[in-house]
This record gives C-alpha cells, structure tokens and sequence, in this order.
C-alpha cells in the first residue's frame, strides 16, 4: 500500500546557534546532523531527530538566498517547509504537472548508500508554505527507511526524555479553505473541517490551515509535538523566558519563530 507521511519540519533563523541551543534546551533534543550539502544555497543548517520525524534549522550566511527572503518577507524567524515522504514519487511528480504545481527542485542524492530524492513545489502554486515531498530508500518500515537528508548516524540521537515525535502543522492562510482545497488536490488526500479549521490528514500526522493571525503573512506558524514529559519542557521554557501560552489543543512555546503545541 502507498504511503504519504510527514518527515519533516523545516524552520529558518537568522541566527543558528542560538535558535539551536533554545531548542536543546527546552526540548531536550540533540543534533544529529549538519548537512554541508545545503551550503551551495547559501546556507548552514542542524538537524534534530524525534521518532523517525525531523525538525531543521536552517540560516542563510550569504546575500539573496531563498531563506534570507524568507526571512524579509516574513519579519524574521519562522516556519519555512512542510516536508513529506512517500513510495510513489514518480506518479505524483506526473501528478503534480497535470495539476499545474510548478516544480522548483527536483533532487536525488546519495548519502552513503542511502539514496533520498525530493519534489520542491512552488509556494506560489501551493499556498501555505513550501512543500515538499520526498523518497528515501529503505522502503516504508520506519525503523528501517533512510533518511538521507540526516546522514546515516540519526538514529542514535533519538533520546529526547521530553519530546516523542513531531505530529502536524499549521498553516495561516489569506484563504484557508482554498489552501486547504489545494493540498487535498495535490496530496490525493481528504480534507475536513474540524472545528471550525480545515484539516488534511497523512499516515502519521495532520496539516492544518486557518486565517491569518498576526502581521507576518502567509506561512507555516505552529508545530504539534507528542511530548514524553511536558511539564519538563514548559519548565524550561519559563527559565529561559520565551513565550509561551495556550492552544484549544494544548500549551505552547514558541522556538525559531513558531508555536510548538505540546500534546500528550
């Protein structure tokens, strides 16, 4: 059977090393990979692995990259890309065409023996934020899938006592139900309204659109996070006083620009 899952969640900062050691603080996670493979755009990243799900940093240290304008269009750090993997890459970039979705990257890479292959739509033709959707070799046993963008090391970083794994996201949109309408054209995946939000569900995770909520525009705004010990992380987001609140679904903390809700 077909599979369509949520990698990865990838936000972008103006400053690396310090949106990375807010993120090990409070979520108790460590990096499990840089990948130098992103120098040739312009910029530097670190991974973070949670159960077979990935958050990035990345952080543009050139003029005129992608992430920099990002960063400009959106009034600094935030969610940057809604990063998914499947089995059936060639159809769906068949698919994609016929939809009219322009293709921006189209990658394959070996990293060591595991081959990762990635479909970057254009944003403009999504809505949302970037999407992307995926291949790695390993087949669609979790334990057992490459994960060629983290290295082949990964799995040895998944220790965080406080955080499980990453289990959606959401989208601020000028038109959710159009955004939402287009992702479910795009993905071949149902969406529905679940109080009063437009939800579009994958294998392991949700993707969520509502109105804009602030003065930053269109983007990814929040993360969902299945915590080990959320008393641990809200603990530590008080120390290091960030900002932090609650969501219908749960309380929050907010790391590079984002709202991560903490569920349990």
């Amino acid at each position: 059977m077909s599979y369509l899952r949520l990698r990865q969640i990838a936000t972008v900062a103006h400053d690396l090393e310090a949106r990375r050691r807010e993120v090990e603080d409070i979520l108790g996670l460590e990096v499990c990979y840089r990948d130098a493979g992103v120098e040739k755009y312009g910029l530097k990243n670190v991974l973070f692995v949670m159960g077979n799900t990935f958050l990035e940093i990345v952080s543009p240290f050139q003029e005129n990259t992608a992430g920099g304008r990002y960063l400009e269009r959106r009034k600094g750090d935030g969610g940057y890309m809604y990063i998914l993997d499947c089995d059936d890459l060639e159809r769906r970039r068949e698919h994609f065409k016929a939809k009219g979705a322009r293709i921006v990257q189209d990658l394959k890479s070996d990293h060591g023996g595991a081959i990762a292959e990635a479909i970057h739509l254009h944003p403009k033709d999504t809505g949302g934020c970037l999407l992307s959707v995926d291949r790695h070799s390993g087949g669609a046993d979790l334990t057992k899938s490459d994960y060629g963008w983290a290295g082949n090391d990964w799995r040895k970083f998944d220790r965080s006592p406080r955080v499980r794994a990453i289990t959606g996201a959401r989208m601020q949109c000028d038109d959710p139900a159009a955004t939402a309408a287009r992702w479910s054209e795009l993905l071949e995946r149902p969406m529905k309204r679940e109080g009063g939000v437009w939800t579009l569900e994958v294998d392991n995770a949700r993707a969520r659109f509502v109105p804009i909520e602030d003065d930053r525009g269109e983007g990814l705004s929040a993360v969902r996070l299945s915590c080990k010990d959320r008393n641990a992380i809200l603990a530590a987001g008080k120390e290091r006083g960030m900002k932090m609140g609650e969501a219908p679904t749960g309380p929050w903390v907010e790391l590079v620009g984002v709202r991560f809700v903490l569920t349990e």
